[in-house]
């Protein structure tokens, strides 16, 4: 048996073997000095800079027929729509900024909001962020955290030695108390991995730091405390969600340096000889690459299997993002709420936005007619005869790893169900549309060995003239939001055209400093200028 096996193996052609025979067939061969691969926000960032450089010769391509990658909207058929997640602007750069406003220069084109954020804990409605404002807790959820917070302060008073994980940042910061009630729960219903797994160098301006006197004052006086962080104000697009951004910037990019959909599919890359071979057979010679596609999939792509093994050591976590369309007037215990976060098991959901408070065009207009689907209790409507709106909407967001398995047959039920368990909905109401989409990539995990990773992973492909950029592509959720994102990409080409640094990449802590304000807003303006000068 063992001999008839060996003969009927049949040797696995080596990736080099594969190349020649992708090279052999191809259609069409291009050269360019700076190939893009990836048109979410940090590879248009990279496009945009090359464009506003107008030097070196490019191409962006994207399998996509839409740009926006993570950054993208969905409209269903009931004309609900969706992002990718709870996506809103806000920025550290001004030259981002410039950017987006010339790709929507209306004041028509956007909402700017206010942030109304909470926390559901034990039934009540805790206003973010939750360790500021525990004098809207029980007194004896009162008192847990402040005896947390008092151990704490005394620690930190003794102990120099830095926090080991997230999990002992967290007692340090914050004590027990404010741990067990909320920030692991919280932490692992969205990253999907326990708190002691994740190392804490990424929190930056992330994690709000409780000041003890004032929460204790909070508590005496029944006072709340104020909006904390750099999304306390955000906009949000008027219309197409937060996807109509980066179509509108990527319309700001010649046509003819782009290729979406089936001639913008990669099939391999092949380092060595500094090509990309795309699934229709071309090829694309270049000489510096961006690519903003996940780092664990792009060195699959490579065949290299040294880095293949190197990157199995990042973690990472998918999301589900769950759309329930409703009709009705907003309630009023709904009101002007942003998004919402739920630490509890009375729900798989993390977070909630209420996606039609960003602008009244995330959902269908009050005139259109739409049938019930079902009653928020599950039941079927007395009458599926469409009838008229007004229509609000909720978005949810579900994680998952292999540490954090799912049911993704009842996800759909069993959120509907929690939106009723967590007072956002009424058992009676009408469910006009639902959405359900999966994200295999979702968040890239700052877990322990991730640094170990990096730093060796980024350098060996920059020595192939590969700049890995991008939530998944640097794996740096620490500047992973759109600003950040799109900023990788401008760097990654200001870094290959004239050498500057990456500062965004390189230096997180700074970029999200508030002593980066004053020289964001002299430096943004200075780029963009140059830039428009280069182009004119």
């Amino acid at each position: 048996m063992l001999s008839y096996a060996r003969q009927t193996l049949k040797r696995v052609p080596s990736f080099q073997e594969l190349l020649q025979g992708t090279m052999a067939s191809a259609k069409e061969e291009i050269s360019v000095d700076v190939l893009v691969i990836g048109a979410g926000p940090t590879g248009l960032g990279a496009a945009k800079r090359l464009h506003q450089l107008d030097g070196p010769s490019w191409l962006i391509v994207d399998s996509n027929e839409i740009p926006g990658g993570l950054a993208s909207t969905d409209a269903t058929p009931e004309g609900f729509l969706y992002d990718v997640g709870g996506h809103v602007i806000f920025s550290h750069y001004k030259y981002f900024d410039d950017c987006i406003d010339e790709a929507l220069p209306n004041d028509d084109d956007w909402f700017t909001h206010q942030r109304i954020s909470y926390v559901r804990c034990k039934g009540n409605w805790v206003p973010y962020p939750f360790q500021n404002n525990i004098s809207m807790l029980d007194k004896d959820d009162q008192a847990k955290c402040i005896d947390g917070m008092i151990d704490a302060a005394m620690e930190s008073r003794v102990s120099q030695a830095k926090p080991k994980d997230f999990d002992e940042w967290i007692v340090r910061a914050m004590g027990t108390g404010i741990a067990d009630l909320f920030m692991r729960p919280y932490n692992f219903k969205v990253w999907a991995v326990p708190t002691t797994k994740m190392q804490c160098a990424w929190l930056g301006e992330r994690v709000a730091n409780p000041d003890l006197k004032k929460v204790i004052n909070n508590v005496i006086n029944n006072k709340t405390a104020g909006n904390w962080g750099p999304n306390a104000t955000f906009r949000f697009p008027a219309r197409d969600g937060t996807g109509g951004i980066w179509i509108a910037v990527a319309k700001t990019l010649p046509s003819s340096k782009t290729r979406f959909g089936e001639h913008g599919t990669v099939d391999k890359v092949d380092a060595d000889g500094k090509r990309v071979i795309m699934k229709d057979g071309t090829v694309i010679n270049y000489k510096k690459l961006v690519s903003t596609m996940a780092v664990d999939s792009l060195v699959e792509k490579m065949g290299n299997k040294e880095l293949v093994d190197l990157s199995k050591g990042l973690f990472y976590s998918s999301t589900h993002v769950i759309g329930v369309g409703i009709r009705g007037e907003r309630p009023e215990r709904i009101g002007d709420k942003c998004w919402l976060y739920f630490p509890e098991d009375d729900c798989p959901f993390y977070r909630a936005t209420i996606f039609s408070n960003y602008s009244p065009y995330n959902s269908p207009q009050k005139d259109e007619k739409l049938p019930t689907l079902q009653l928020a209790n599950g039941s079927k409507p007395s009458s599926s005869e469409p009838k008229e709106g007004p229509y609000w909407s909720i978005m949810l967001e579900v994680s998952e790893s292999s540490m954090k398995p799912v049911d993704e047959k009842n996800m759909l039920r069993d959120s509907i169900q929690g939106l009723v368990n967590t007072e956002m909905m009424k058992p009676e109401d009408e469910v006009v549309c639902t959405y359900h989409r999966r994200y295999d990539h979702g968040y890239p995990t700052p877990s322990l060995e991730r640094e170990g990773v990096l730093t060796k992973l980024l350098p060996a492909l920059l020595d192939k003239g590969i700049w890995s950029r991008g939530r998944f592509g640097s794996w740096r959720y620490e500047v992973g939001n759109q600003d950040h994102s799109f900023m990788l990409g401008v760097e990654a080409v200001d870094n290959i055209v004239n050498g500057a640094v990456e500062l965004t990449l390189n230096y997180p802590d700074f970029v999200n400093s508030r002593r980066n304000e004053e020289r964001r807003l002299e430096d943004g303006a200075q780029l963009f200028a140059k830039a428009n000068k280069s182009v004119d």
